[in-house]
């Protein structure tokens, strides 16, 4: 999972795309960088670690320029090596630097025909620098050694959603050309755009949550619609076209669950709004499973879940109290890469109030069950503060399948639910009770935000891969390379090209 933005500015761009992706750095805090263009020259800074640790004084002087994009990054395919962070660079043709937010599911294939077909060599693991030489690869097929235009923008981006399968929300750069976005054919991940009116003329900015527009002081335009490609050129002109046959708006459930904040509308959708329907629809299947008097206050689990702990408590007419406390300094603990290293954050990350807990039963609402790992950690701490009983409420369903689409969780049998029962998983968190929300009640949610929205993006839940190209093999040779990692080379492509000619022979 990561957060993009792209700015046309009339002044300098690049304060504006350090401010949006503050206004992202939920998204990921691994890695952050900004590609800023001025004349015919890209100037670029990127490394790991925080926004704010990132970017020095220094570091914005050397990025000149009224145009440019910029990404926070959280690993989800290749490593967390610093070479790795985004943007990406290409020369040719024209120059191109480009960000993506999304996984591609045919990276390994798209990297044997970049090499073996379009004689486009790779230095990263990373899908993003795949997606990059598609693009490029297209470009220059559609200009064929001739100038520029929209036309043959959007030509490449057509060509580059019939050779990509996956989720992509993309910013690119054309150096003296203009910023390119473009989405999927399926709208998995989001993006949206947004403008400014000043005397100059109109500024544009496109970024993954809507809340990265209006902190700058944009207002908000509309979201790009699946398959869909924006083209800004020098002049500020923009043109747009749908560049996919038969695009459909399958937005990820769990967007709306943890990732995205709260204050965010998505495709339509308030993100606030779906958390408190989440709320309805668990206090609904909570009130079925309990008699009067088993619980006695609701807590929720900082942060992502609190709209929907107060919603439940609301319709149970139960005492709603904050139990938590969250370190705000600590980074999203399901985004820390490792097992052991979530572990020990979560006692860092809250710390509880134990004359809240002391002889009560209590409720815990937290937003979803992914591993298990800080569940259990959670449980255990309301148990040292004196709670009788403790029962769990998860406002999305169980978490049972792997999510290929660009949030790490690709491997089964680090899912706490995967192979098990509510019961064993129950047993495995120490919790007295567990509730989990139905998919359909999760899904409702959101339509309920937006009735426009009839379709999600929700295979960690029900295990429907809507891209169509995933099966249980393609899952048995990603959890085979998470677990074995090796570098890329092209000696490697080269073997793994010849067998699959040999095969299809």
């Amino acid at each position: 999972m990561c957060g993009i933005v792209a700015v046309y500015s009339h002044g300098n761009a690049n304060q504006l795309i350090y401010d949006a992706l503050l206004l992202l750095q939920h998204r990921g805090q691994d890695a952050a960088g900004i590609a800023t263009n001025h004349g015919n020259k890209f100037f670029m800074h990127k490394a790991n670690g925080l926004v704010r640790d990132v970017f020095r004084t220094r570091n914005m002087r050397s990025l000149p320029g009224n145009t440019g994009i910029g990404q926070v990054r959280y690993p989800t395919a290749g490593s967390a090596s610093e070479e790795e962070a985004q943007p990406f660079y290409v020369n040719a043709p024209f120059g191109i630097i480009l960000a993506h937010n999304g996984n591609l599911t045919n990276a390994e294939q798209l990297k044997i025909e970049l090499f073996k077909i379009d004689r486009r060599h790779l230095n990263t693991d990373s899908d993003t620098e795949v997606l990059l030489n598609v693009f490029a690869h297209e470009l220059q097929q559609s200009t064929s050694g001739y100038s520029l235009d929209p036309v043959a923008v959007f030509k490449a981006v057509a060509m580059v959603h019939k050779r990509v399968r996956g989720s992509y929300a993309v910013v690119a750069q054309i150096a003296s050309h203009g910023l390119i976005s473009f989405r999927d054919p399926f709208g998995i991940r989001p993006l949206c755009i947004g403008f400014n009116e000043t005397d100059k003329g109109t500024e544009y900015v496109l970024a993954s949550e809507s809340v990265a527009l209006e902190g700058l002081g944009f207002r908000f335009l509309r979201d790009v619609q699946p398959g869909e490609a924006i083209f800004i050129d020098q002049d500020g002109q923009m043109h747009t076209q749908q560049c996919a046959e038969n695009p459909s708006l399958n937005p990820c459930a769990f967007e709306f669950v943890y990732m995205a904040r709260p204050d965010s509308i998505m495709d339509g959708a308030s993100v606030y709004a779906t958390r408190l329907k989440m709320g309805e629809y668990l206090a609904e299947k909570v009130r079925r499973q309990f008699h009067n008097g088993e619980i006695d206050v609701v807590m929720p689990i900082p942060d992502s879940s609190r709209p929907a702990a107060m919603e439940l408590a609301l319709k149970l007419n139960l005492q709603y109290r904050e139990g938590f406390i969250k370190n705000r300094y600590i980074g999203r603990t399901f985004l820390m890469p490792g097992q052991a290293v979530r572990k020990k954050s979560v006692r860092q990350k809250l710390n509880a109030i134990a004359s809240e807990f002391k002889g009560k039963n209590v409720l815990l609402v937290d937003d979803s069950i992914v591993r298990g790992t800080t569940s259990r950690e959670i449980v255990q701490m309301a148990r040292d503060s004196g709670a009788r009983s403790v029962i769990f409420a998860s406002a999305a369903p169980p978490v049972k399948f792997p999510n290929v689409y660009g949030i790490d969780m690709p491997t089964r049998n680090e899912l706490i639910a995967y192979g098990r029962t509510d019961e064993e998983v129950c047993r495995e968190i120490t919790a007295d009770a567990l509730v989990y929300q139905d998919v359909e009640a999760l899904k409702r949610s959101i339509s309920d935000a937006n009735p426009l929205l009839k379709n999600f993006e929700a295979s960690c839940f029900d295990g429907n891969y809507i891209t169509g190209d995933i099966s249980r093999d393609y899952l048995d040779r990603l959890e085979f390379a998470r677990n074995n990692p090796t570098p890329y080379n092209e000696e490697a492509v080269r073997s793994q090209l010849n067998l699959n000619l040999a095969r299809a022979d």
